[in-house]
C-alpha cells in the first residue's frame, strides 16, 4: 500500500525521521536547493497531505499556498507563530504542536535566567578564572529574590509553572495577560503599570503580531533603572533597540535573554555588558525534554492517521 506523503522542515532527529519513515512517504525541503523549491513544489505539491516542521520554521506561505492537498501540520515546539493556524484552519488543516512536555525545562530556563542576572554568576564565574578572587578579594554584595515582586507577562502553562517556581524563592507573583486567569494573582490589564509594581518582568507570551514589541520603550522605564527583564518566549515580545538603550543609559538594570529579535544574530552591546545574562535559545534544550517534543511531534501525525485527529492541537484548529 502507498503510504501518504509528508513534507519535512527542518531538521530532526534520528528517532523522528525513523517514525517519519515507517508512516510516510518523507520529502525533505531543505534537501532541495532553496532557488528550486518553488518548482519541486509545483511538481510534489499536490500529493503532500503532512507537514513535519518546528516553531522556528513554521510554514513559510509560499510553501503552504503550493500543497492544495494539505490536511495537517505537525509542529516541534510549543510556539507556533510562524504558522499561519487561522488561515489554515480556514482550510480544514488541522495544526499541533507540543504543549506542556516542556513547561518544566522553559520555567528552570526562566528561573536561571533570573537568579544569575540578581547574584550576578557570570561575572563572578570570570572573577574566580581571571584571578580577580586571589588578586582583589571578595566579590562585590548582589542582591537577593526574595521579598522581590516578579510580574509574569503571559500566564499561560509556562507561566503559571514559572509562577510556582517564583514563589518558592519567597518573591510576589504579578501577572499581565489578555485576560483574567482563575489563580490568586494580582492581574494588570495595563503592562506599563505592572511593570511600575515589580522589580522584575518575566516574559512567556506567545510571539506574533499581537505581542510584537509589547515590552516597549515606556514599559522598561516603568520597570525602572533596578528592574531586570527576562525573556524565554520569542525575541519579536520585546523591543530590543530600547532594551539596549536602556540598559546603556542605566534605565533598566538587567536582563536574562534566552530569544531574541534576529537570532541567532545577537547585538554586540549586548554582549559587552556585564549586567546581562545571554543563552542561544535554549529553553527547552535538555536531551529529556526534547525527547518528549520528538514525541509528540511524532504521535501527532500517526494519530491522524488512525483517525483523522491531532492530540495536540492550536487553539485555532480545536474546533475541525
Amino acid at each position: 500500500m502507498t503510504k501518504p506523503h509528508l513534507l519535512q522542515i527542518g531538521n530532526v532527529t534520528e528517532r523522528m525521521r525513523a517514525r517519519f519513515e515507517a508512516e510516510f512517504e518523507v520529502t525533505r525541503l531543505f534537501d532541495t536547493p532553496e532557488a528550486e523549491r518553488a518548482a519541486m513544489l509545483a511538481a510534489r505539491g499536490s500529493d503532500i497531505v503532512a507537514v513535519a516542521t518546528d516553531g522556528h520554521w513554521g510554514v513559510p506561505p509560499y510553501v503552504m499556498m503550493a500543497l492544495p492537498n494539505l490536511k495537517v501540520v505537525s509542529s516541534y515546539g510549543v510556539g507556533y507563530d510562524a504558522i499561519d493556524a487561522t488561515g489554515a484552519a480556514a482550510r480544514g488543516i488541522l495544526v499541533s504542536h507540543t504543549p506542556d512536555v516542556l513547561n518544566d525545562e522553559v520555567a528552570d530556563t526562566a528561573i536561571l535566567l533570573w537568579l544569575a542576572v540578581y547574584r550576578r554568576l557570570v561575572p563572578a564565574d570570570r572573577w574566580v578564572r581571571k584571578g580577580g578572587w586571589e588578586e582583589k578579594g571578595a566579590f562585590p554584595l548582589t542582591r537577593s529574590v526574595k521579598g522581590t515582586t516578579v510580574g509574569v507577562v503571559g500566564l499561560g502553562r509556562i507561566g503559571q509553572t514559572i509562577a510556582d517556581r517564583v514563589q518558592a524563592f519567597g518573591a510576589k507573583v504579578t501577572y499581565h495577560s489578555r485576560t483574567p486567569k482563575p489563580v490568586d494573582y494580582p492581574y494588570f490589564d495595563n503592562l506599563e503599570a505592572m511593570a511600575a509594581e515589580c522589580d522584575a518582568l518575566v516574559c512567556i507570551t506567545p510571539g506574533g503580531p499581537g505581542t510584537r514589541h509589547i515590552v516597549n520603550a515606556a514599559v522598561l522605564a516603568a520597570l525602572g533603572a533596578e528592574g531586570v527583564l527576562i525573556n524565554v518566549s520569542r525575541g519579536s515580545v520585546v523591543d530590543e533597540l530600547a532594551l539596549v538603550a536602556a540598559l546603556e543609559g542605566g534605565a533598566l538594570g538587567g536582563a536574562g535573554l534566552d530569544v531574541f529579535e534576529a537570532e541567532p544574530k545577537v547585538p554586540d552591546a549586548l554582549k559587552r555588558m556585564e549586567n546581562v545574562v545571554l543563552t542561544p535559545h535554549v529553553g527547552s534544550a535538555t536531551v529529556e525534554t526534547r525527547q518528549a517534543m520528538g514525541d509528540l511531534t511524532c504521535d501527532n501525525l500517526s494519530q491522524f492517521l488512525k483517525d483523522g485527529t491531532v492530540l495536540t492541537p492550536v487553539p485555532e484548529c480545536r474546533g475541525l
